[in-house]
C-alpha cells in the first residue's frame, strides 16, 4: 500500500509539472488563441462579458431643460513619458512552483531615471533604430511591437533578455527636431553664401586672364542686349539711317577730294595772294612773330651763323600766310593724323601750299 501511495504521488507531481511547464511556454510565447475549451463557448463568453460592460457603462440621462456645457477633448503632453506594462504579468503555475524565475518587479521612477541616462550617455538615442535602421522621427513608430509580434514572444531584439519593461520616452524626437533644425540652419546658410559668391563672380572681375577676359565678355553682352531692349529699334529705319549716313560722307569725301585734289593754276594763285593782301595779315598765326615784308625774306648773315632756320612765307590755298618753318613743323607734329590732308591751324580746310618770293 505504501509503495502503491508513493507511486501515485510521483505521477500526481509529474503531471503537475508537466501542465506547469505547459502553461509556462503557453505564456511565454504569447499564445492566447489557443483555448483547451470550446471555441463557441470561449465566444459566447466574450460576449456575454462585453453585454455586461456595456450595461455597467450606461447611465440615465435626465433631460433638466438647462444647457449644458460641452467640454473639449483632453490635450495630452505630447512629451509625457509612461510606461507600457505598468503591472507585472501574473505568475505562472511553474514560477509559482519554483521551475522558473518569477518576472522582476516594476522598475521605479529612479530606476527608470538611471536606466535612461545610461541610454543617453551611450548615445542609443542618436543611433538609428536596432530594427528598421532608420533614424527616430517625430511620428509614432511601432518596430518593437511588429517585432514581438513576428518573433511570437517578448524577446529583446539586441540582448535577447525575456520578461522586459518597456517606457515610452521622447529623447529621440527631441534630438530629430534637433538634427532638422541644424539641416534647415545649413541649408539655409549655404543658400545664403552661394547667393552672396554668385552675386560676387558677377560684380568683381578674377584675376586669371582668360577668366578676365570672358567676364568682361559676359559683361559685354549682357550690357548689349539691356540696350537692346530697352528700345524699339526698328531694323529698315536703322539700315535706312545708315544709308544716309555713307551718303552724307561719301559728298562730303567728294567735296574734299574736288577741293584738295585739283592742281592750282598760276591765275588761282594770284588771286588767292590778292585775298591774303587784304587779310593785312602781319604776324604769323603759329609763333606770332612779325612776317617778313617785302625785302626781307633773304637770311641775315648773323642767323645764318648762329644756325636760326629760314623765315620764308609760305600761301596756302585759303588765303592765309604763315612761315614756312612754323608750318612744316606743324605738319611734322600732326604726322599721327589719319588723314591723308593736312588741315589749315585757322579755319580747318585742305589746303595747297607755295612759297612765296621776296
Amino acid at each position: 500500500m505504501l509503495q502503491r501511495k508513493g507511486h501515485s504521488s510521483k505521477q500526481d507531481n509529474l503531471a503537475v509539472t508537466a501542465v506547469a511547464l505547459q502553461d509556462h511556454i503557453l505564456h511565454d510565447l504569447q499564445l492566447r488563441n489557443l483555448s483547451t475549451a470550446d471555441p463557441s463557448k470561449t465566444k459566447s463568453q466574450q460576449r456575454d462579458t462585453r453585454s455586461k460592460s456595456l450595461k455597467r457603462n450606461t447611465k440615465a440621462v435626465i433631460d433638466t431643460g438647462l444647457k449644458t456645457t460641452v467640454q473639449g477633448p483632453k490635450v495630452e503632453d505630447p512629451e509625457r513619458e509612461y510606461v507600457l506594462d505598468p503591472k507585472p504579468p501574473p505568475l505562472t503555475l511553474a514560477q509559482k512552483l519554483g521551475l522558473f524565475e518569477p518576472p522582476p518587479l516594476p522598475l521605479s521612477s529612479e530606476e527608470w531615471e538611471k536606466v535612461k541616462q545610461r541610454s543617453i550617455m551611450q548615445g542609443d538615442s542618436t543611433q538609428p533604430c536596432p530594427i528598421c535602421k532608420e533614424e527616430f522621427e517625430l511620428r509614432p513608430q511601432a518596430c518593437l511591437q511588429a517585432f514581438e509580434k513576428f518573433a511570437n514572444k517578448k524577446t529583446c531584439p539586441l540582448c535577447r533578455k525575456n520578461q522586459y519593461q518597456t517606457r515610452v520616452i521622447h529623447d529621440g524626437a527631441r534630438l530629430f527636431k534637433v538634427k532638422c533644425a541644424t539641416r534647415i540652419q545649413a541649408s539655409w546658410r549655404g543658400h545664403v553664401v552661394r547667393k552672396w559668391y554668385r552675386d560676387l563672380r558677377r560684380t568683381v572681375p578674377p584675376t586669371d586672364a582668360k577668366l578676365r577676359r570672358k567676364f568682361f565678355e559676359g559683361k559685354f553682352t549682357e550690357i548689349s542686349r539691356r540696350i537692346l531692349c530697352s528700345y524699339n529699334t526698328n531694323i529698315e529705319e536703322l539700315f535706312s539711317e545708315i544709308d544716309h549716313c555713307l551718303a552724307i560722307n561719301r559728298s562730303v569725301l567728294q567735296q574734299l577730294e574736288d577741293r584738295c585734289g585739283h592742281e592750282l593754276t598760276d591765275g588761282d594763285w594770284e588771286k588767292i595772294q590778292i585775298q591774303a593782301l587784304h587779310r593785312e595779315t602781319h604776324e604769323c598765326p603759329i609763333c606770332l612773330t612779325p612776317l617778313p615784308t617785302s625785302g626781307d625774306c633773304r637770311q641775315d648773315p648773323v642767323e645764318m651763323l648762329c644756325g636760326q632756320p629760314s623765315r620764308e612765307m609760305v600761301l596756302l590755298s585759303c588765303s592765309h600766310v604763315f612761315h614756312h618753318t612754323c608750318l612744316l613743323a606743324l605738319e611734322e607734329f600732326s604726322l599721327g593724323d589719319s588723314s591723308p590732308f593736312h588741315a589749315c591751324p585757322l579755319c580747318r580746310s585742305c589746303y595747297r601750299k607755295k612759297i612765296l618770293e621776296c
